[in-house]
């Protein structure tokens, strides 16, 4: 009995912490304001400015951020490419759940901001797009594995055409050459764009869906860490970082800026659950 109850204690205990300097963190680099990999070899941007104060918080200095596609997050955590992942990540119970026995789901910390998904247009264009119906027999470009290219599928905006394609950039750049008449993702990613490319611009009225909401995601099974970085992360909300490092890396008006900060209520449903509180 002594040694069933020892391996039974050794089966549930926690896998070594992750919490070191050095460890990786899977970001992306196509997207300005958010993150976006610079000619010096750098990660910059917003995720980026939360996953290092975050990180920090725990005491680690010295993260090593990893360049991801939207369509490889779950994947590269799951094989251990990356230990986290601040990228644009929404937090959805279908993500947040375990899928097995051994629960491969994933927790998330967060959220450490809000947006609803929009459109972005060409400039000279945008007088045009006043209601989302402006959009329908329009072809709208969407890119792999987001939420936004799901919710384009459902049947409330079935009157909107759209292209899935691999990652941020061929959207933009189609954008521009005018293969695609909208972009469409959350809006604080649009924003980014629209900044980099003065000839592109956001739709602020059109508004699609439930809001968004992003989190630093980990594989289940890290219960310490995970509770560490929560904490970390409500810390810094508490602070006036979280408000300099948008200003920073995001430049909106100040309205923009505090409908996108979460509430503490909104991080402790969201942090660290097998689903959304009250769902």
């Amino acid at each position: 009995m002594t040694t069933l109850a020892l391996a039974l204690a050794g089966c549930s205990s926690e896998p070594e912490s992750f919490l070191v300097n050095g460890v990786d963190v899977g970001v992306k680099g196509d997207q300005p304001g958010t993150s976006f990999l610079f000619a010096d070899g750098d990660y910059r941007g917003f995720d980026v400015s939360i996953a290092k104060a975050v990180l920090r918080g725990v005491g680690v200095d010295d993260p090593n951020p990893q360049g991801v596609l939207s369509r490889n997050r779950v994947n590269d955590l799951r094989k251990g490419r990356v230990k986290l992942v601040a990228a644009t990540f929404s937090i959805t119970p279908d993500r947040m759940k375990p899928r097995s026995a051994n629960g491969d789901g994933l927790d998330f910390v967060g959220p450490y901001a809000v947006t609803h998904q929009g459109m972005l247009v060409r400039a000279d264009e945008s007088w045009f797009y006043d209601d989302i119906k402006k959009f329908n027999k329009k072809n709208v470009c969407v890119w792999e594995e987001t939420t936004s290219a799901k919710l384009l599928e459902e049947p409330a905006y079935k009157g909107i055409g759209h292209t899935t394609v691999t990652d941020a950039k061929q959207c933009i750049e189609g954008l521009k050459k005018g293969t695609y008449d909208a972009v469409s993702t959350d809006q604080l990613i649009l924003y980014g764009f629209a900044k980099a490319n003065p000839e592109l611009a956001v739709v602020e009225d059109v508004k699609i869906g439930p809001p968004n909401k992003y989190g630093i995601a980990m594989v289940k099974g890290h219960h310490k860490d995970c509770a560490k970085l929560k904490k970390s992360l409500l810390d810094y909300l508490g602070g006036d970082g979280w408000s300099r490092a948008f200003e920073e890396n995001l430049g909106l008006p100040d309205t923009i800026r505090e409908s996108a900060r979460p509430t503490t209520e909104e991080i402790e449903d969201s942090s660290c659950v097998d689903k959304l509180r009250g769902s």
